[in-house]
């Protein structure tokens, strides 16, 4: 068991589209700070909220830690990913039994999806301009 000291904060990186979450786990009583701001206040979803505690919940280290993240880039459900993903990395950092846990459940897992990038001779990634034969 690979188990870091108590007094040291564990730092990892989450992503999901294009916003980046620098994640800081210390010792705590399970506080989540999102760029200087309770993450309640920050997201303001509560699904959002509790798709960012899913991790801690699923290994229940709910109490023992608090969260501070620097999120940057996307848009709020970007965010929670990364987060979401960048507090999996930080745990799994801190103790390596909880890897199978947030495996099994998805949540080491980087969702590479992004958003297509627009084609030259069309108005969008997909979209084509209208036809005309004549």
């Amino acid at each position: 068991m690979a188990t870091q000291t108590s007094t040291q904060p564990t730092i990892a990186t989450g992503r999901r589209k294009t916003s980046v979450a620098r994640v800081r786990l210390t010792p705590g009583v399970g506080k989540i700070f999102v760029n200087g701001k309770e993450f309640t206040q920050y997201f303001g979803n509560a699904v959002q909220c509790s798709y960012i505690e899913q991790p801690l919940e699923y290994v229940d280290v709910k109490e023992k830690f608090d969260v501070q993240a620097r999120l940057d880039g996307g848009g709020k459900a970007g965010q929670a990913g990364a987060l979401r993903h960048g507090i999996s990395r930080a745990l799994v950092e801190i103790d390596a039994e909880y890897r199978d846990v947030l495996k099994a459940k998805g949540c080491l897992t980087r969702d590479d999806r992004m958003k297509e990038r627009k084609k030259p001779g069309q108005p969008g990634a997909r979209k084509r301009f209208q036809f005309s034969k004549r």
